[in-house]
């Protein structure tokens, strides 16, 4: 009947007057209305669902959630629970929306709930589109008749954040097989964006011009798109980027690559050639006050303090960066400090940057001036004169740190790198810097970045210049005098000189690589200068004004062709010394004994040097850093006519150490000092295989063995033992190794045991280590001998053992019982029977942190772990693999 009723309506008002149809279409549509909200409710829980289970495993996996995820799914739940509310509610009223004794519906209760039904039901249809946002993206990146789609909008919408999260999940979810992510920026610098693309896929570009570069690119890429999907994610365009020059096949050329571009300006991706191109916008006022309330947390909560926040966050604009980094700023601030900051945020901005909104500039400058002391603002702005790619490297700024005497009351390079932490990890906590994956370095948002750019060059006259910017700046001496800081990126020319009295920073990068050479006037007015880094650049011979600098006391040489440095002896206050990629450095000249300030010398990747005079290392009495690792290196002992291990023991500040010893005949006894905080020492040749830890040179402890069957050496050298059967008391002396961390033996047939403690159960040898590899080691029977206390291997992490034949199982129950174990890796032992050892019935191995077991190659293993009643290992005795003794 009421259908029925509502059908005549309906034909009826198709002849009314226009100006009540839609009114009356509330109350004809009425069921459908409320079927099309039943409907949109079930889809939009259906998506919340799904989203909150990526969610999920996300926080499982450490992995941090991105505030426009958080915000939609709170207002998802809030649009179902209020549409459920809704339709429940209109279920109950049903009985009461009628007139006429029941024969026909109440005309304005329909009309009000039917209105309702369709306004909740076009919200939810237009969050559902808004959650759908990437995933149209990826369904772009999936059209086969596409290959490139791009992201634009304003500086600080979050263009880069998306990027990443839509490269994340594709790789994830094998819609691609390899991702790479190379920043373009402002000036692009092909030659890098070529390396950081070929990093990422795992190859290596040899060639120095960046066209033959990026031939051997292109060539690469159209062979392994035959092969696997290919992903390269181009961020941060500013204008038309010629794929070709960078060797990026495109268009009808491009086939299994495909490419994600992102840019403030839609005309920069439409000349890059993008075929999709999707928008970013600003967030609404809800959006907005979800995301600074969250990141503020409760201290907004009281009431008169809320009206005043919600008028902060509307003053940013709308844009992530500004809210989230103005929120952190004011977090935990009395409401007068919450009151300037409204007025800082409402004055106009006298400052403008290309791309960049002027609430974006306003609210980061004021969380600039928010900055507790000097010391930070200091590291801040020097973090945004070095970001110029994803990813810049903190060791470095700690040595420029250290030049420019930043760090108030540090006296060594090891305090020096815990206060360059400390501040880095306030800058990040307070967004102005950015998580990488690896520990060692930061990143910067593009926006933040160009922000902190303009306030050094108001503050600290700092000078960047990029490409066919040089010859301009070289003209305007006035700017050039005054300059504390200079840095030059991508330059093919020089002036044969520059006067700047009041630099203390230089930094000079070539575009050509090699290619350029330094006038020999060039540092004849720049008495001042504290910090030189060169990159690139051809130094056959160092120029004679560098022995001028008198205060310099940073100096980087990187990827230069430089063959003789013997002018750097000269520089009487040098303290930090590094010398990266180059393979022209035979020899270490006398004169670097002159250097007796020297705190750090790195050395670590001149791949030529073979030669160090002797007495060199041993005059450098106040190193606390080395790193030499050159496989050429002909250490010989004492008295001979090269550098002797035993200069070691002449550096009593020397607490970092990287060194590499492939003739095991120079051995020195003491050679592990007691002051040795962090070291990598590799003896013998070092293994393909060997992987450096992500955290060096910070808490890196790491001991490399490869002795081939070499090792008579260690019977007299290093500890009086009357055969070599026993890696620990060979090297040792009986200490032990307490802050070892990674112990890596392979290649010899020396060895039965790692470590045997048969005569004290109380002496613990690895206090300290987490993972323990052994490979190819023809003779070792067993990895541990003897009766161990309670705190043996109590940080025990990894062990992996390949290739080991004649071990029959990797621990004993007495070893084992009770380690922290999260991987276990065990490739190719002709001879393992079995995992673990058990002697008794009651024994039972607790592996509670176990995440990962690879078992491989293992052609008579039985069981994981196997026993009897009277507590003897039956070899022959079949038994489940895993028989309940392992929890």
């Amino acid at each position: 009947m009421v259908e029925i009723a509502i059908s005549v309506a309906a034909k009826v008002a198709e002849y009314l007057v226009a100006p009540i149809v839609r009114p009356f279409s509330y109350i004809w549509n009425y069921k459908t209305n409320f079927q099309n909200l039943e409907t949109s409710v079930e889809k939009l829980k259906g998506k919340q669902d799904d989203v909150q289970q990526l969610v999920d495993d996300a926080r499982r996996n450490g992995e941090e959630i991105q505030q426009h995820v958080n915000d939609w799914l709170d207002t998802a739940k809030k649009k179902v629970d209020d549409a459920l509310s809704e339709i429940i509610q209109e279920k109950k009223e049903q009985a009461n929306m009628k007139c006429f004794k029941g024969f026909c519906p109440n005309p304005k209760k329909l009309y009000q709930h039917s209105r309702k039904a369709v306004g909740k039901a076009k919200s939810i249809v237009e969050l559902q589109q808004e959650g759908n946002f990437q995933k149209n993206i990826l369904n772009a990146l999936r059209n086969p008749n596409v290959n490139m789609v791009s992201i634009y909008g304003v500086g600080g919408i979050g263009k880069t954040t998306l990027a990443r999260a839509v490269a994340k999940h594709a790789e994830e979810n094998e819609l691609f097989d390899v991702v790479a992510f190379a920043e373009v920026s402002a000036e692009p610098d092909i030659r890098r964006i070529q390396g950081e693309i070929a990093d990422m896929l795992g190859m290596k570009l040899q060639e120095e011009g960046i066209p033959g570069r990026a031939s051997k690119l292109h060539q690469y890429l159209k062979q392994e798109e035959q092969k696997k999907k290919i992903l390269l994610v181009l961020d941060n365009i500013w204008a038309t980027l010629e794929l070709d020059k960078v060797g990026i096949p495109f268009g009808d050329d491009c086939k299994g690559c495909k490419v994600l571009l992102t840019a403030r300006d839609l005309d920069a991706l439409t000349l890059t050639g993008s075929q999709l191109n999707f928008s970013m916008d600003v967030l609404n006022d809800q959006e907005t006050w979800n995301l600074f309330s969250t990141t503020t947390g409760d201290c907004i909560q009281q009431s008169d303090l809320q009206v005043l926040a919600k008028e902060v966050a509307k003053a940013c604009g709308g844009l992530p960066i500004a809210i989230v980094t103005i929120a952190k700023a004011l977090r935990n601030k009395n409401e007068f400090e919450w009151r300037n900051a409204l007025q800082e945020l409402k004055k106009p901005s006298s400052r403008t940057l290309e791309g960049v909104a002027g609430e974006a500039y306003s609210c980061i400058e004021f969380s600039y001036n928010q900055l507790k002391d000097e010391e930070l603002r200091s590291i801040f702005l020097l973090c945004s004169t070095m970001v110029y790619t994803y990813g810049a490297s903190i060791g470095d700024l700690m040595k420029y740190g250290m030049g420019l005497r930043i760090f108030k009351g540090i006296d060594r390079i090891k305090e020096a790198r815990d206060r360059v932490d400390t501040l880095v990890r306030k800058l990040k906590d307070a967004s102005l810097l950015l998580d990488t994956p690896n520990n060692g370095s930061f990143s910067m948002h593009d926006v933040v970045r160009d922000v902190g750019r303009l306030i050094a060059s108001r503050n600290q006259h700092a000078v960047i210049v990029m490409d066919d910017n040089v010859r301009r700046d070289w003209d305007d001496a006035d700017t050039l005098k005054t300059s504390t800081r200079i840095f030059l990126h991508n330059i093919s020319e020089l002036p044969k000189e520059l006067e700047c009295q009041h630099l203390e920073f230089l930094y000079m990068q070539t575009k050509g690589y090699g290619a350029l050479e330094i006038p020999d006037n060039f540092f004849t007015k720049m008495s001042k200068l504290r910090v030189l880094h060169l990159v690139g650049f051809d130094l056959l011979s160092l120029p004679t004004s560098l022995c001028l600098l008198v205060n310099l006391q940073t100096l980087f040489m990187d990827e230069c062709e430089v063959h003789d440095i013997a002018l750097i002896g000269e520089l009487k206050k040098l303290e930090i010394l590094s010398i990266y990629d180059n393979s022209n450095i035979m020899r270490l000249p006398e004169e670097v004994c002159k250097l007796t300030r020297l705190r750090l010398l790195d050395l670590s990747t001149c791949e030529s040097l073979e030669e160090i005079p002797p007495n060199i290392i041993a005059s450098l009495t106040q190193l606390e850093e080395l790193y030499l690792v050159s496989d050429c290196i002909q250490w010989e002992v004492q008295g001979g006519s090269n550098a002797s291990l035993d200069e070691l023991k002449c550096l009593p500040h020397l607490t970092v150490l990287e060194i590499q010893i492939p003739n095991t005949n120079v051995l020195s006894k003491g050679l592990f000092c007691k002051n040795l905080e962090t070291y990598t020492i590799n003896i013998g040749q070092r293994s393909e295989n060997y992987e450096f830890s992500e955290l060096w040179p910070q808490t890196s402890r790491e001991l490399e063995l490869n002795l081939g069957d070499n090792c008579s050496c260690l019977e007299d050298v290093l500890h009086k033992t009357p055969s070599v059967k026993n890696v620990l008391s060979a090297l040792d002396g009986g200490e032990g190794f307490p802050k070892l961390k990674q112990l890596w033996v392979h290649s010899s047939s020396c060895f039965q045991t790692v470590a045997d403690c048969s005569e004290s159960e109380s002496y613990n040898p690895f206090p300290s280590l987490e993972t323990l590899f052994l490979e190819e080691l023809n003779n070792l029977e067993k990895i541990y001998n003897g009766q161990f206390g309670a705190e043996f291997l109590c940080q025990f992490r990894n062990i992996k053992v390949e290739k080991c034949d004649k071990l029959k199982n990797i621990f004993s129950f007495s070893t084992i019982r009770a380690l922290p174990l999260e991987e276990i890796e065990v490739r190719d032992c002709e001879n393992i029977t079995e995992i673990f050892a058990i002697g008794k019935e009651e024994d039972i191995i607790h592996l509670m942190e176990l995440r990962s077991m690879t078992l491989e190659g293992l052609s008579k293993l039985t069981s994981f772990c196997s026993i009897n009643n009277n507590g003897v290992i039956l070899e022959d005795t079949p038994t489940a693999t895993f028989n309940g003794k392992v929890c």
